[in-house]
C-alpha cells in the first residue's frame, strides 16, 4: 500500500436538511441576501446560502471549536452507542 501524504479523502455527499423559519427569520434571511446581492454584484438565493452561513457559524463558535478539540463525541458515535444500548424492536420504533 503506498503511502501517500494525501489521506483519504471524507465524504462529501452533500446532505439535504428541510427546516421551517418563523417569519422574522424569513425575512432577515431574504433581507441578508439582498446585502449580498448589493455588495457582491451577484445574486444567490437563500438556500444557497445558508449551508455557507451554519459553516461560517460552527467556524466562529469557540465553545464548539473547544469541544471537539476536547473529544466531544461525534453525531455517529452518540448515534451508534444509542442504538447499542437500546434494544432494537419494531414496537420501539413506533
Amino acid at each position: 500500500m503506498a503511502n501517500l501524504k494525501l489521506g483519504k479523502l471524507p465524504d462529501r455527499t452533500p446532505s439535504k436538511i428541510t427546516i421551517t423559519v418563523s417569519a422574522g427569520l424569513g425575512q432577515a434571511l431574504n433581507d441578508y441576501a439582498a446585502l449580498y446581492r448589493q455588495t457582491y454584484g451577484e445574486s444567490e438565493t437563500v438556500a444557497e446560502l445558508i449551508p455557507f452561513m451554519l459553516a461560517e457559524f460552527l467556524e466562529s463558535d469557540r465553545a464548539f471549536a473547544k469541544a471537539k478539540k476536547d473529544g466531544m463525541p461525534t453525531s455517529d458515535t452518540s448515534e451508534k452507542s444509542r442504538r447499542q444500548s437500546t434494544p432494537s424492536t419494531s414496537a420501539q420504533r413506533l
